[in-house]
């Protein structure tokens, strides 16, 4: 029997497990490398410190996420060796493989940042993006009285980059709902030179951050926590003072492949853009976080890249050539608080424009536009996560991006691509 190989079972290792079980013939195992017993739906971790969300629902057993057919080796990764086509884990024999898919992600590393970890860690210093900490944080909001809340992006790449602004947007609502908004300066401090990287999409969301009255701190290069004086320090010695600090710390590649060949200096793994193939080796890819790739580290990328994955694995099967297709279509909904969201929709070489989603012309959701379907689009999403994203099932989007129903002539007004 053949076998493919898939390290890790988050969000791309679980989707491409059951598309490749759909697609093989039972001369194949599909089989999934991964210690955690639960599965996390981590765009739920955003509204859990609101209390807008459970932990009930959005965390799952792993072993209810993984359908019949799909064999779960419940251990961890130690190595890769190339050559002898096999992957050493820590309990168990050798795992050998015909075709290898590195579907890993990504790991929240505070511990890389001067002073993170020290006493003000779960105090006075929160992060959300994991599940410990996105509860922590829901108790600090609940006993907040006011004072200087800072959301502090570290570095990039991160999961889900636009997470940290919809932080902010409900944050401004929260505490206007709480009427205590006005005893608190809300302050985004970004590494970036501007709220997003996308230029059009940047106009839209400087705008909601001045029209909400957040401060914004740019090109803040954060090196050290100092916890006693309250305070974020760059390493050109800017000091950003908070009473309450919600930090996006660095993110990197898992442990096995920040000591491996295949990771660069950040642990991600660089892969072709286009077939995803991992590079200078054979038969090995690599889907969603854990790539070193451009594109957006988010679930709808992960979605797209197993629906084109797919198709280049059966063909690698057959001897043939790979294709490049994947353009690094994303799309994500951006809460802005209120009950409001926006929708953008961009690639490798497009940014985000205006227009109608899914359906040219008739939506019904509008893009890089705040509306209340998007944001009850998104609050559906969860449903569509565990129903039909993560089981593989048809999702009537393309995984390739379309210009039908966009107004290119935005992005020649803004001066973008």
């Amino acid at each position: 029997m053949k076998t493919i190989l898939i390290l890790g079972a988050g969000t791309a290792g679980t989707a491409m497990a059951h598309k490749m079980r759909r697609r093989l013939s039972s001369d194949w195992e599909v089989a999934v490398v991964d210690p955690s017993t639960t599965h996390i739906y981590q765009p739920g971790l955003l509204f859990l410190p609101f209390g807008d969300e459970t932990e009930a629902r959005i965390v799952r057993e792993r072993g209810a996420t993984l359908g019949k057919g799909i064999t779960w080796h419940k251990t961890e990764v130690k190595a890769i060796d190339t050559e002898r086509r096999v992957v050493e884990v820590a309990e168990g024999n050798p795992l050998a493989y015909d075709f290898l898919i590195i579907a890993s992600g990504t790991e929240v590393r505070p511990d890389m940042i001067e002073g993170m970890l020290d006493g003000g860690w779960r105090k006075s210093v929160f992060d959300f993006y994991t599940l410990e900490g996105a509860k922590a944080l829901q108790g600090a909001l609940a006993r907040y009285e006011g004072g200087r809340l800072v959301i502090n992006v570290v570095e990039m790449p991160i999961k889900c980059p636009v997470a940290p602004l919809e932080f902010t947007f409900l944050a401004d609502a929260y505490l206007t709902k709480r009427g205590i908004r006005d005893k608190t300066e809300l302050v985004y401090a970004t590494p970036l030179d501007a709220a997003f990287t996308k230029p059009l999409a940047s106009q839209t969301l400087g705008y909601l951050l001045e029209d909400k009255g957040v401060q914004v701190e740019t090109e803040l290069m954060t090196g050290e926590v100092d916890s006693e004086k309250n305070v974020i320090r760059s390493y050109d010695e800017r000091e950003v003072p908070y009473d309450l600090l919600v930090t996006i710390p660095p993110h990197t590649g898992v442990g096995f492949l920040e000591d491996s060949p295949l990771g660069d200096e950040l642990g991600f793994v660089p892969t072709d853009p286009h077939t995803l193939a991992v590079k200078g080796v054979d038969n090995v890819f690599c889907i969603g976080d854990a790539t070193d790739l451009p594109s957006s580290k988010a679930g709808s990328v992960a979605h797209f890249q197993v629906d084109l994955l797919s198709e280049n694995i059966l063909r690698a099967i057959d001897g043939k050539e790979l294709e490049p297709t994947f353009d690094g279509h994303s799309n994500c909904f951006v809460e802005t608080g209120h009950g409001k969201a926006m929708l953008i929709d961009f690639n490798y070489e497009t940014e985000p424009l205006p227009g109608q989603f899914p359906i040219p012309g008739l939506g019904p959701l509008p893009l890089l536009k705040e509306a209340r379907r998007n944001h009850w689009a998104k609050l559906a999403f969860r449903w569509v996560y565990w129903n039909a994203l993560l089981p593989a099932r048809p999702i009537p989007i393309s995984p390739t991006m379309s210009l039908a129903g966009k107004q290119l002539s935005a992005a020649a007004e803004a001066g973008g691509s």
